[in-house]
């Protein structure tokens, strides 16, 4: 079978048509009559002369036609541009004009693409395994959006590869809260259940409040999750049912301290796996099966029957450091991306000529082979499980006309991971309070990009060539920051 995500989902089919596959509130489907409203609205995007190669954007919600949606496409070799379905006007219409889709998929078109009968779908040539299948939206430095172009074979060997680390059976189901515009939801928990021929939970959204009786209400068994959903499901007060659920696994990244993660097992009555990817390549590290190294990435993943096709190293300055000693995670795989869209020098800045990737993040390798992380070379704050540049916070907030100069650092937050600070100078005779300039943001901006934390300065660190010494601006807290939470923001 060659590896595309369409060939996956009829193996499944074949295998398992009438096995429940999807749920998603109130409604169920087995893997065929998934595959049936696949191909509704395959139909519908082929009268509509979307094919191969073609470009469609879709703000991703997360709901089961919104998911058919995406399938459809990769049915007819289309491609996914995975717009966030919270983007601000101005972010959405930046991406139209970067990507210039054939088709944009709006709610009403989603609505359009799935009546309610089925239709046969249409006989059309469908992708290859090196074909791209996802354009996926991350923050770069420029603050304009990096595509990072996913292909049908990083997606589907993900999926094969997903059960195989978690050791996940057929009677397993997989829940996710993730969105369905990161690859972490449609890679491993998507494709993984269709691999394993398991059953697949998609919730609209994550809350902490109704989780585990989700998890009840549905019979999930595994569920993903980025650290912060863990510590928020920890910050909820304790019930004595907390471990009263089918749910047996979790699998997130990267790992808590040993401490921390014998705390959460003990409290919800299951094993926590960690691992660590990224959307440039879901093939990083997974802890190993029957290991249990505590407070690091594990080891490097390889594939369930193509063995070993994934290659890491540890670099630095051009040059393999030795054990011990801090570098760059390198990784060299089937599943890279192709590149940024439309970016060929970030492209080069990432991936080299002899096609090893570099992740941008610093670890350590330990004696056991095992790798712990230790921060990211690249100025990227991670709040919530999204990536996020600074540098589109400062151009959003610097558009304001009483600011004169601003920069947005990572701050520490108490839920794990970190939270947005602006530091801001007012021009001259301006008369801005920080709930001004928050307001300002949060029209603009998406609700996670939002600084946290705003805090009025009479002038910004400087370097001798005139940047922003970021690296001396305080990260701890002061007596003189806004805080939105404390704002009622």
């Amino acid at each position: 079978m060659e590896r595309t995500i369409p060939n996956l989902l009829v193996g499944a089919v074949d295998a398992a048509a009438d096995q429940p596959w999807l749920s998603h509130e109130d409604a169920t489907f087995t893997y065929e009559q998934a595959w049936r409203r696949i191909g509704t609205a395959a139909a519908g995007l082929a009268a509509r002369s979307v094919g191969r190669g073609d470009l469609v954007l879709v703000p991703m919600r997360n709901t089961a036609e919104h998911l058919f949606i995406w399938l459809a496409l990769m049915r007819v070799g289309a491609i996914l541009v995975a717009a966030n379905p919270a983007a601000s006007e101005a972010e959405v219409n930046g991406l139209v004009d970067q990507t210039k889709p054939k088709l944009v998929v709006d709610d009403a078109e989603v609505v359009a693409l799935l009546p309610d009968a089925d239709c046969d779908a249409p006989d059309v040539r469908g992708p290859e395994p090196d074909d791209p299948a996802v354009l996926i939206p991350t923050s770069g430095t420029t603050g304009r959006s990096k595509l990072v172009t996913q292909t049908h074979r990083a997606y589907v060997m993900a999926g094969e590869g997903f059960p195989w680390w978690l050791e996940l059976t057929a009677e397993d189901r997989l829940m996710t809260s993730l969105p369905l515009f990161h690859i972490n939801a449609p890679a491993y928990s998507v494709l993984g259940s269709v691999a394993a021929r398991a059953g697949l939970v998609l919730l609209p959204r994550f809350s902490p409040s109704t989780f585990l009786d989700s998890a009840r209400r549905y019979g999930a068994t595994e569920f993903n999750a980025i650290g912060a959903m863990i510590e928020m499901l920890m910050h909820q007060p304790e019930r004595p049912d907390d471990a009263d659920t089918p749910l047996r696994l979790c699998y997130t990244g990267p790992s808590p301290a040993e401490s921390r993660q014998l705390e959460i097992e003990r409290r919800f009555g299951l094993r926590v796996m960690c691992g660590y990817a990224m959307s440039e390549t879901p093939y990083g590290t997974v802890w190993a099966r029957g290991t249990r190294p505590y407070g690091t990435l594990g080891t490097i993943r390889q594939h369930p029957t193509l063995g070993e096709i994934n290659e890491g190293r540890v670099m630095r300055d051009d040059k393999p450091v030795a054990q011990g000693e801090i570098g760059e995670l390198e990784l060299r795989n089937p599943a890279i991306m192709l590149g940024y869209w439309g970016m060929p020098e970030e492209t080069a800045r990432v991936i080299r000529p002899d096609g090893w990737l570099r992740t941008g993040d610093l670890v350590v390798e330990n004696p056991d082979g095992t790798l712990t992380f230790i921060g990211r070379e690249k100025e990227v704050i991670r709040r919530r499980g999204e990536n996020l540049s600074p540098a589109e916070v400062e151009e959003a907030l610097d558009a304001h006309p009483g600011v004169a100069e601003v920069a947005v650092v990572g701050v520490p937050s108490e839920l794990t991971e970190e939270e947005v600070k602006a530091f801001v100078v007012l021009a001259p005779g301006a008369d801005v309070e920080p709930a001004d300039l928050h307001a300002w943001a949060a029209e603009r901006l998406t609700r996670f990009k939002i600084p946290r934390y705003i805090e009025l300065v009479a002038e910004l660190p400087h370097t001798p060539t005139g940047r922003v010494a970021k690296h001396r601006l305080p990260r701890e807290r002061t007596a003189d920051e806004w805080d939105k939470e404390s704002a009622g923001g």
